[in-house]
C-alpha cells in the first residue's frame, strides 16, 4: 500500500517536470498551469527546507556554552 502511494507521488513529480518542460517550449494553456503549480510546490518545498535549517541552526547556537 505504501509502495503504491510513493510510485503516485512519483508519477505526479515526473509529470509535473514533464509539463514544466512543455510549457517553457509552449504547451497548451492546461500545461501551463500545471507548470505553474508544479513549480509553486517546488518553492514552498524549499522556502520550508530553508526555514527549517535556519531554525536548527539557531537552535544550535543558542545552546550549550563552551
Amino acid at each position: 500500500m505504501v509502495g503504491l502511494v510513493l510510485l503516485g507521488v512519483l508519477v505526479l513529480a515526473v509529470g509535473g517536470c514533464v509539463c514544466v518542460v512543455w510549457a517553457e517550449r509552449g504547451g497548451p494553456r492546461w500545461v501551463r498551469g500545471v507548470a505553474t503549480v508544479t513549480l509553486a510546490a517546488g518553492d514552498l518545498v524549499r522556502r520550508s527546507d530553508s526555514e527549517r535549517k535556519r531554525r536548527r541552526s539557531l537552535k544550535g547556537t543558542t545552546g550549550g556554552g563552551d
